[in-house]
Protein backbone atom coordinates (compact mmCIF):
# COMPACT_ATOMS: atom_id res chain seq x y z
CA UNK A 1 0.00 0.00 0.00
CA UNK A 2 1.57 3.23 -1.05
CA UNK A 3 1.81 6.02 2.55
CA UNK A 4 -0.20 8.97 1.52
CA UNK A 5 0.44 11.23 4.68
CA UNK A 6 3.98 11.69 6.64
CA UNK A 7 3.29 9.79 9.40
CA UNK A 8 6.55 10.17 11.16
CA UNK A 9 5.61 13.83 11.07
CA UNK A 10 1.89 13.53 12.83
CA UNK A 11 3.06 11.26 15.04
CA UNK A 12 6.27 14.16 16.33
CA UNK A 13 3.17 16.56 16.19
CA UNK A 14 1.44 14.77 18.32
CA UNK A 15 4.20 13.90 20.92
CA UNK A 16 5.32 17.21 21.02
CA UNK A 17 1.74 18.96 21.86
CA UNK A 18 1.17 16.37 24.53
CA UNK A 19 4.05 18.41 26.07
CA UNK A 20 1.96 21.23 26.77
CA UNK A 21 -0.24 20.80 30.30
CA UNK A 22 1.60 17.81 31.28
CA UNK A 23 0.17 16.85 34.54
CA UNK A 24 2.57 14.71 37.52
CA UNK A 25 0.38 11.75 36.94
CA UNK A 26 1.40 11.71 32.94
CA UNK A 27 -2.02 13.24 31.95
CA UNK A 28 -2.92 16.63 30.25
CA UNK A 29 -4.37 19.80 31.54
CA UNK A 30 -5.62 22.33 29.28
CA UNK A 31 -8.34 24.64 29.53
CA UNK A 32 -10.01 27.24 27.63
CA UNK A 33 -8.48 30.45 27.86
CA UNK A 34 -5.29 29.63 29.79
CA UNK A 35 -1.93 29.85 29.61
CA UNK A 36 -1.41 26.18 28.50
CA UNK A 37 -3.99 26.86 25.54
CA UNK A 38 -2.53 29.92 24.15
CA UNK A 39 1.17 28.02 24.34
CA UNK A 40 -0.32 24.96 22.72
CA UNK A 41 -2.40 27.01 19.79
CA UNK A 42 0.79 28.75 18.76
CA UNK A 43 2.33 25.67 18.38
CA UNK A 44 -0.84 24.46 16.52
CA UNK A 45 -0.41 27.74 14.64
CA UNK A 46 3.27 26.77 13.90
CA UNK A 47 1.84 23.52 12.41
CA UNK A 48 -0.88 25.13 9.91
CA UNK A 49 2.05 27.94 8.68
CA UNK A 50 3.80 24.71 7.65
CA UNK A 51 1.48 23.37 5.88
CA UNK A 52 0.82 26.31 3.52
CA UNK A 53 -2.07 27.44 5.10
CA UNK A 54 -3.20 30.72 6.04
CA UNK A 55 -4.14 31.03 9.80
CA UNK A 56 -6.32 33.34 11.67
CA UNK A 57 -8.56 33.19 15.05
CA UNK A 58 -11.91 34.00 14.85
CA UNK A 59 -14.36 35.79 16.87
CA UNK A 60 -14.87 33.58 19.78
CA UNK A 61 -10.91 31.77 19.25
CA UNK A 62 -10.91 29.17 17.48
CA UNK A 63 -7.72 28.70 15.47
CA UNK A 64 -8.50 28.34 11.37
CA UNK A 65 -5.98 27.44 8.89
CA UNK A 66 -7.08 27.95 5.26
CA UNK A 67 -5.98 27.18 1.62
CA UNK A 68 -8.19 28.59 -1.36
CA UNK A 69 -9.66 26.49 -3.75
CA UNK A 70 -8.90 26.56 -7.49
CA UNK A 71 -12.50 26.73 -8.26
CA UNK A 72 -15.49 29.08 -6.58
CA UNK A 73 -17.10 26.31 -4.59
CA UNK A 74 -18.16 25.77 -1.01
CA UNK A 75 -15.79 24.89 1.52
CA UNK A 76 -14.77 21.82 3.51
CA UNK A 77 -13.97 22.14 7.03
CA UNK A 78 -11.28 19.60 8.57
CA UNK A 79 -11.22 19.89 12.50
CA UNK A 80 -11.35 18.74 15.82
CA UNK A 81 -9.88 20.45 19.58
CA UNK A 82 -6.87 20.35 21.56
CA UNK A 83 -8.56 21.27 25.03
CA UNK A 84 -8.69 18.50 27.48
CA UNK A 85 -10.42 16.72 30.49
CA UNK A 86 -8.65 17.05 34.15
CA UNK A 87 -5.93 14.66 34.01
CA UNK A 88 -7.00 14.30 30.54
CA UNK A 89 -5.24 11.60 27.20
CA UNK A 90 -3.24 12.75 24.70
CA UNK A 91 -4.95 11.45 21.58
CA UNK A 92 -8.35 12.87 22.33
CA UNK A 93 -8.97 16.17 20.12
CA UNK A 94 -5.63 16.79 19.19
CA UNK A 95 -5.04 13.34 16.69
CA UNK A 96 -7.99 14.97 14.69
CA UNK A 97 -6.37 18.87 14.12
CA UNK A 98 -3.19 17.45 13.56
CA UNK A 99 -4.23 14.79 11.15
CA UNK A 100 -6.55 17.37 9.27
CA UNK A 101 -3.09 19.56 9.07
CA UNK A 102 -1.17 16.60 8.20
CA UNK A 103 -3.67 15.93 5.18
CA UNK A 104 -3.16 19.53 3.58
CA UNK A 105 0.66 19.13 4.63
CA UNK A 106 0.29 16.18 2.08
CA UNK A 107 -1.58 17.86 -0.53
CA UNK A 108 1.03 20.77 -0.62
CA UNK A 109 4.28 18.31 -0.73
CA UNK A 110 2.50 16.47 -3.17
CA UNK A 111 1.83 19.89 -5.32
CA UNK A 112 -1.60 19.09 -5.12
CA UNK A 113 -4.22 22.07 -5.22
CA UNK A 114 -8.08 21.96 -4.07
CA UNK A 115 -10.81 22.36 -6.14
CA UNK A 116 -13.01 23.58 -2.71
CA UNK A 117 -11.49 25.94 -0.43
CA UNK A 118 -10.15 24.06 2.64
CA UNK A 119 -10.52 24.97 6.53
CA UNK A 120 -8.51 23.57 8.90
CA UNK A 121 -10.26 24.47 12.73
CA UNK A 122 -8.87 23.84 16.50
CA UNK A 123 -12.68 24.36 18.04
CA UNK A 124 -12.36 26.13 21.12
CA UNK A 125 -13.25 24.29 24.58
CA UNK A 126 -14.87 21.24 23.21
CA UNK A 127 -15.08 19.51 26.82
CA UNK A 128 -16.61 22.24 28.82
CA UNK A 129 -13.76 21.35 31.57
CA UNK A 130 -13.44 25.19 32.86
CA UNK A 131 -17.02 26.49 32.74
CA UNK A 132 -19.13 23.29 32.70
CA UNK A 133 -20.66 24.22 29.29
CA UNK A 134 -19.27 22.52 26.10
CA UNK A 135 -18.48 22.76 22.15
CA UNK A 136 -18.48 26.65 23.08
CA UNK A 137 -16.12 27.05 19.48
CA UNK A 138 -18.49 24.75 17.34
CA UNK A 139 -21.31 26.80 18.83
CA UNK A 140 -20.14 29.75 18.05
CA UNK A 141 -19.15 28.34 14.00
CA UNK A 142 -22.96 27.26 13.81
CA UNK A 143 -24.30 30.51 14.79
CA UNK A 144 -25.94 28.82 18.30
CA UNK A 145 -24.01 30.59 20.72
CA UNK A 146 -25.66 32.97 22.26
CA UNK A 147 -24.57 36.18 25.05
CA UNK A 148 -26.40 34.71 27.45
CA UNK A 149 -24.03 31.78 27.23
CA UNK A 150 -21.44 33.80 27.72
CA UNK A 151 -22.65 34.33 31.22
CA UNK A 152 -21.65 31.08 32.78
CA UNK A 153 -18.88 30.42 35.19
CA UNK A 154 -16.09 28.77 36.56
CA UNK A 155 -15.58 27.82 39.69
CA UNK A 156 -13.58 31.68 40.24
CA UNK A 157 -16.60 33.55 39.20
CA UNK A 158 -15.04 34.04 35.46
CA UNK A 159 -17.25 34.42 32.70
CA UNK A 160 -17.02 32.98 29.16
CA UNK A 161 -17.19 36.53 28.21
CA UNK A 162 -14.61 38.17 30.79
CA UNK A 163 -12.13 35.50 29.81
CA UNK A 164 -13.13 36.51 26.38
CA UNK A 165 -12.08 39.90 27.15
CA UNK A 166 -8.59 39.15 28.94
CA UNK A 167 -7.56 36.90 25.72
CA UNK A 168 -8.48 40.64 23.74
CA UNK A 169 -11.98 38.94 22.30
CA UNK A 170 -15.00 41.01 21.75
CA UNK A 171 -18.75 39.69 22.06
CA UNK A 172 -19.83 42.40 19.57
CA UNK A 173 -18.45 40.33 16.91
CA UNK A 174 -19.24 37.11 17.70
CA UNK A 175 -21.91 36.53 15.13
CA UNK A 176 -18.80 36.62 12.76
CA UNK A 177 -17.40 33.21 14.00
CA UNK A 178 -20.64 31.67 11.88
CA UNK A 179 -19.43 29.82 8.53
CA UNK A 180 -21.85 29.43 5.77
CA UNK A 181 -21.16 28.65 2.32
CA UNK A 182 -19.78 24.81 3.57
CA UNK A 183 -20.14 21.93 1.69
CA UNK A 184 -19.32 19.59 4.57
CA UNK A 185 -17.02 18.62 7.72
CA UNK A 186 -15.12 15.96 8.40
CA UNK A 187 -13.45 15.42 11.82
CA UNK A 188 -11.39 12.32 12.73
CA UNK A 189 -11.35 11.43 16.85
CA UNK A 190 -10.34 8.24 18.81
CA UNK A 191 -13.49 5.96 19.31
CA UNK A 192 -12.94 6.12 22.91
CA UNK A 193 -15.07 2.85 22.82
CA UNK A 194 -13.96 -0.82 22.58
CA UNK A 195 -15.93 -1.56 19.19
CA UNK A 196 -13.00 -1.30 16.73
CA UNK A 197 -10.67 -3.49 19.42
CA UNK A 198 -13.53 -5.99 18.99
CA UNK A 199 -13.53 -6.28 15.58
CA UNK A 200 -9.98 -6.31 14.94
CA UNK A 201 -9.21 -2.89 12.77
CA UNK A 202 -7.93 0.46 13.42
CA UNK A 203 -10.36 2.65 11.76
CA UNK A 204 -14.28 2.87 11.63
CA UNK A 205 -16.81 4.86 9.60
CA UNK A 206 -19.29 6.67 11.78
CA UNK A 207 -23.26 6.69 11.23
CA UNK A 208 -24.40 9.07 13.71
CA UNK A 209 -23.50 10.67 16.96
CA UNK A 210 -25.85 10.11 19.81
CA UNK A 211 -27.97 12.61 21.66
CA UNK A 212 -28.30 12.29 25.21
CA UNK A 213 -31.03 12.57 27.28
CA UNK A 214 -30.56 12.55 31.09
CA UNK A 215 -33.92 12.23 33.65
CA UNK A 216 -33.48 12.64 37.35
CA UNK A 217 -36.25 10.59 39.12
CA UNK A 218 -37.00 11.28 42.89
CA UNK A 219 -38.56 8.50 44.47
CA UNK A 220 -40.08 9.57 48.38
CA UNK A 221 -41.25 6.41 50.54
CA UNK A 222 -40.85 6.77 54.74
CA UNK A 223 -38.28 6.65 56.55
CA UNK A 224 -38.61 4.09 59.42
CA UNK A 225 -37.13 2.00 62.44
CA UNK A 226 -35.08 -1.06 60.11
CA UNK A 227 -35.65 -3.36 63.21
CA UNK A 228 -39.69 -2.49 63.71
CA UNK A 229 -40.99 -1.84 61.06
CA UNK A 230 -42.35 -5.47 59.43
CA UNK A 231 -41.86 -6.30 55.66
CA UNK A 232 -45.00 -5.72 54.39
CA UNK A 233 -45.65 -2.35 56.14
CA UNK A 234 -42.77 -0.58 54.54
CA UNK A 235 -42.62 2.32 51.96
CA UNK A 236 -38.95 1.36 50.90
CA UNK A 237 -37.81 3.90 48.68
CA UNK A 238 -34.66 2.50 47.50
CA UNK A 239 -35.93 -1.16 46.89
CA UNK A 240 -38.09 0.64 44.47
CA UNK A 241 -35.16 2.36 42.98
CA UNK A 242 -33.70 -0.66 42.60
CA UNK A 243 -36.40 -2.65 40.07
CA UNK A 244 -36.70 0.90 38.54
CA UNK A 245 -32.32 0.90 37.56
CA UNK A 246 -32.46 -2.84 36.92
CA UNK A 247 -35.09 -2.53 34.26
CA UNK A 248 -33.62 0.66 32.78
CA UNK A 249 -30.94 -1.67 31.88
CA UNK A 250 -33.41 -4.41 30.35
CA UNK A 251 -35.00 -1.97 28.21
CA UNK A 252 -31.87 -0.25 26.86
CA UNK A 253 -30.61 -3.97 26.15
CA UNK A 254 -33.57 -4.68 23.99
CA UNK A 255 -32.48 -1.85 21.54
CA UNK A 256 -29.10 -2.69 19.45
CA UNK A 257 -27.63 0.74 19.30
CA UNK A 258 -28.35 2.62 22.57
CA UNK A 259 -27.14 2.55 26.06
CA UNK A 260 -28.79 3.77 29.12
CA UNK A 261 -27.10 4.42 32.41
CA UNK A 262 -27.43 5.27 35.83
CA UNK A 263 -24.70 7.17 37.22
CA UNK A 264 -25.22 8.60 40.42
CA UNK A 265 -27.61 7.51 43.52
CA UNK A 266 -28.70 9.71 46.22
CA UNK A 267 -30.05 7.67 49.66
CA UNK A 268 -31.48 9.40 52.37
CA UNK A 269 -31.53 8.91 55.47
CA UNK A 270 -28.56 6.95 54.53
CA UNK A 271 -28.16 4.53 57.81
CA UNK A 272 -27.67 1.15 58.08
CA UNK A 273 -30.59 0.47 60.59
CA UNK A 274 -32.96 2.68 58.59
CA UNK A 275 -35.25 1.87 55.90
CA UNK A 276 -34.48 4.32 52.94
CA UNK A 277 -37.09 6.95 52.72
CA UNK A 278 -35.85 8.88 49.77
CA UNK A 279 -33.66 8.05 46.86
CA UNK A 280 -32.88 10.33 43.89
CA UNK A 281 -30.60 9.24 40.70
CA UNK A 282 -30.28 9.91 37.31
CA UNK A 283 -30.59 7.94 33.75
CA UNK A 284 -28.06 8.73 30.72
CA UNK A 285 -30.18 7.80 27.28
CA UNK A 286 -28.72 7.60 24.35
CA UNK A 287 -29.47 6.38 20.77
CA UNK A 288 -28.57 7.92 16.83
CA UNK A 289 -32.26 7.59 16.20
CA UNK A 290 -34.44 9.83 18.08
CA UNK A 291 -37.46 8.11 18.08
CA UNK A 292 -35.74 4.66 19.54
CA UNK A 293 -34.61 6.89 22.09
CA UNK A 294 -38.01 8.20 22.88
CA UNK A 295 -39.68 4.57 22.99
CA UNK A 296 -36.96 3.62 26.01
CA UNK A 297 -37.72 6.92 27.01
CA UNK A 298 -41.70 6.38 27.74
CA UNK A 299 -40.91 2.54 28.34
CA UNK A 300 -38.49 3.33 31.44
CA UNK A 301 -41.18 6.31 32.57
CA UNK A 302 -44.34 4.05 32.43
CA UNK A 303 -42.11 1.20 34.65
CA UNK A 304 -41.29 3.75 37.02
CA UNK A 305 -44.70 4.59 37.93
CA UNK A 306 -45.94 1.23 37.79
CA UNK A 307 -43.37 0.14 40.43
CA UNK A 308 -44.13 3.71 42.44
CA UNK A 309 -47.65 2.64 42.79
CA UNK A 310 -46.80 -0.82 43.36
CA UNK A 311 -44.77 -0.01 46.44
CA UNK A 312 -46.81 3.14 47.99
CA UNK A 313 -43.95 5.38 47.06
CA UNK A 314 -44.22 8.75 45.17
CA UNK A 315 -42.28 9.39 42.21
CA UNK A 316 -41.11 12.41 40.36
CA UNK A 317 -39.51 12.77 37.12
CA UNK A 318 -37.30 15.58 35.79
CA UNK A 319 -35.14 16.22 32.58
CA UNK A 320 -31.90 17.64 33.18
CA UNK A 321 -30.35 17.58 29.36
CA UNK A 322 -32.03 16.42 26.02
CA UNK A 323 -29.86 16.89 23.17
CA UNK A 324 -30.94 15.97 19.53
CA UNK A 325 -28.65 12.79 17.69
CA UNK A 326 -27.13 13.69 14.45
CA UNK A 327 -26.80 11.33 11.59
CA UNK A 328 -23.82 11.15 9.63
CA UNK A 329 -24.38 12.44 5.74
CA UNK A 330 -24.79 9.27 3.70
CA UNK A 331 -23.01 10.26 0.97
CA UNK A 332 -19.76 11.00 2.97
CA UNK A 333 -20.28 7.75 5.00
CA UNK A 334 -20.32 6.32 1.29
CA UNK A 335 -16.82 7.75 0.50
CA UNK A 336 -15.56 7.44 4.01
CA UNK A 337 -16.48 3.63 3.08
CA UNK A 338 -14.98 3.32 -0.14
CA UNK A 339 -11.51 4.90 1.42
CA UNK A 340 -10.84 2.45 4.22
CA UNK A 341 -12.11 -0.54 1.55
CA UNK A 342 -9.45 1.21 -0.78
CA UNK A 343 -6.83 0.74 2.04
CA UNK A 344 -7.49 -2.92 3.30
CA UNK A 345 -9.16 -2.18 5.75
CA UNK A 346 -12.34 -4.07 7.08
CA UNK A 347 -15.12 -1.68 6.74
CA UNK A 348 -16.83 -0.87 10.43
CA UNK A 349 -19.53 1.51 10.86
CA UNK A 350 -20.77 2.36 13.96
CA UNK A 351 -22.64 4.98 16.21
CA UNK A 352 -20.34 7.75 18.83
CA UNK A 353 -22.16 7.52 22.03
CA UNK A 354 -19.84 10.51 23.05
CA UNK A 355 -20.86 13.87 21.72
CA UNK A 356 -18.46 15.65 19.36
CA UNK A 357 -17.86 19.03 17.52
CA UNK A 358 -19.66 17.55 14.38
CA UNK A 359 -23.06 17.53 16.70
CA UNK A 360 -23.49 21.40 16.23
CA UNK A 361 -23.99 20.84 12.89
CA UNK A 362 -26.80 18.67 12.21
CA UNK A 363 -28.95 22.01 11.44
CA UNK A 364 -26.09 23.62 8.75
CA UNK A 365 -24.21 21.08 6.66
CA UNK A 366 -23.63 17.35 6.48
CA UNK A 367 -21.12 15.76 8.71
CA UNK A 368 -19.15 13.29 8.63
CA UNK A 369 -16.63 11.34 11.01
CA UNK A 370 -13.56 8.60 11.29
CA UNK A 371 -12.96 6.84 14.01
CA UNK A 372 -9.44 5.40 15.28
CA UNK A 373 -8.89 2.60 17.28
CA UNK A 374 -8.88 3.21 21.22
CA UNK A 375 -6.54 0.45 22.89
CA UNK A 376 -8.77 -1.30 25.70
CA UNK A 377 -11.45 1.85 24.91
CA UNK A 378 -9.80 3.85 27.62
CA UNK A 379 -10.22 7.84 27.22
CA UNK A 380 -10.34 10.75 29.45
CA UNK A 381 -7.93 9.18 31.05
CA UNK A 382 -3.98 9.78 31.02
CA UNK A 383 -3.77 5.90 29.77
CA UNK A 384 -5.60 6.87 26.64
CA UNK A 385 -3.90 5.53 23.49
CA UNK A 386 -4.33 4.74 19.96
CA UNK A 387 -1.41 3.04 17.76
CA UNK A 388 1.14 4.71 15.44
CA UNK A 389 -0.13 2.73 12.90
CA UNK A 390 -4.30 3.02 13.24
CA UNK A 391 -3.16 7.15 13.19
CA UNK A 392 -1.55 6.97 10.33
CA UNK A 393 -4.51 4.74 8.72
CA UNK A 394 -7.16 7.30 9.67
CA UNK A 395 -5.40 10.29 8.67
CA UNK A 396 -4.79 8.52 4.84
CA UNK A 397 -8.83 7.41 5.20
CA UNK A 398 -9.40 11.25 5.48
CA UNK A 399 -6.82 11.98 2.81
CA UNK A 400 -8.88 9.34 0.63
CA UNK A 401 -12.19 10.87 2.03
CA UNK A 402 -11.25 14.73 1.30
CA UNK A 403 -10.35 14.25 -2.26
CA UNK A 404 -13.53 11.62 -2.89
CA UNK A 405 -15.54 14.86 -1.96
Amino acid sequence: MKTMINRKRLINHIEELSQIGRTENGGINRFSFTDEEKKANKLVEDYMKEAGLSVHYDAIGNLIGSVEGTEDLPAILLGSHIDTVPDGGKYDGPVGVLSAIEVMHTLKDQGIKPKHPVKVISFRDEEGTRFGFGMIGSRAVAGTLTTEDLQREDQNGITIEQAMKDDGLEIDHLDTAQLENIKAYLEIHIEQGKVLEFNHTGVGNVTGIAGPLWLKFHLEGLAEHAGATPMDQRHDALTAASHIITEIEKIANQFQDAVATVGKVAVKPNGVNVIPGEVEFTADIRSIDESERNSIEQKIKDFAQNIANDRNVSLQISELQRVEPVLCDEDIQKAIKESIHELEENVVSLPSGAGHDAMQFKNNFPVGMIFVRSVNGISHNPKEYSLDEDIEQAANVLYKTLNRL
